[in-house]
């Protein structure tokens, strides 16, 4: 087979396949088996009951830090174990303090439904 026959074979079967391609929609609910108890899970350590946990733990770790006198070295890391991990189960409330609600990735839903946006020249 020639190199030019074998050029126009490929050739072919590229513009073949392209032709063939069926696009991939991406299906709007079906979701994934593990998403339902994540979700679940990411409620109960952002819920209210998380929250007061969480404050109770750095109150009572902080005031063992700070009244506790002599601690050994066990029970310090203790305190400290107990002070972070009330940090990270509050950490929603500590970011909705400075005024964020979540994750802002790409362009707002707002931008969306208002059409594409021109740039004024000049």
């Amino acid at each position: 087979m020639s190199s030019k026959k074998a050029f126009t074979l490929m050739v072919g079967l590229a513009a073949a396949s392209l032709v063939m391609i069926e696009p991939a929609l991406a299906s709007g609910g079906g979701g994934l088996p593990w998403e339902g108890p994540l979700e679940q899970i990411q409620e109960s350590i952002t819920g209210p009951v998380a929250g007061a946990i969480a404050l109770a733990a750095v109150a009572i770790a902080g005031g063992m830090l700070i009244f506790g006198g002599e601690l050994n070295d066990f029970a310090r890391r203790l305190c400290y174990i107990v002070l972070v991990a009330g940090i990270l189960l509050g950490a929603t409330q500590i970011v909705g303090l400075f005024g964020s609600s979540g994750s802002s990735i790409g362009v707002p839903l707002e931008a969306h439904e208002q059409g594409p946006v021109v740039a004024p020249h000049g």
